[in-house]
């Protein structure tokens, strides 16, 4: 007795030409602006996160953020009183 099944019929490949867009101006003109906005967009996507964490170092490093952040663990764990 067999456990597998047969492999499943498929069509080939389509033997119709598809029809080119060579010469197609609004086609053109669409992905001719974006050239070079992946690699500025994730630049400044970076710069915009290592800014953002340079704040939150800055920020947690106070004293009144370092006391609220340890009240609240030791509340949690209840260590508080």
């Amino acid at each position: 007795m067999s456990t597998t099944s047969p492999p499943p019929e498929t069509d080939g490949p389509p033997v119709d030409r598809i029809e080119s867009v060579d010469g197609d101006e609004s086609i053109d003109q669409f992905w001719e602006a974006d050239t070079g906005a992946t690699t500025a967009e994730y630049a400044i996507t970076t710069l915009a996160a290592c800014g953002f964490a340079a704040l939150l170092v800055v920020i947690l490093k106070s004293e009144p953020i370092k006391e609220l952040v340890t009240g609240v663990i030791s509340s949690a764990l209840g260590l508080g009183a």
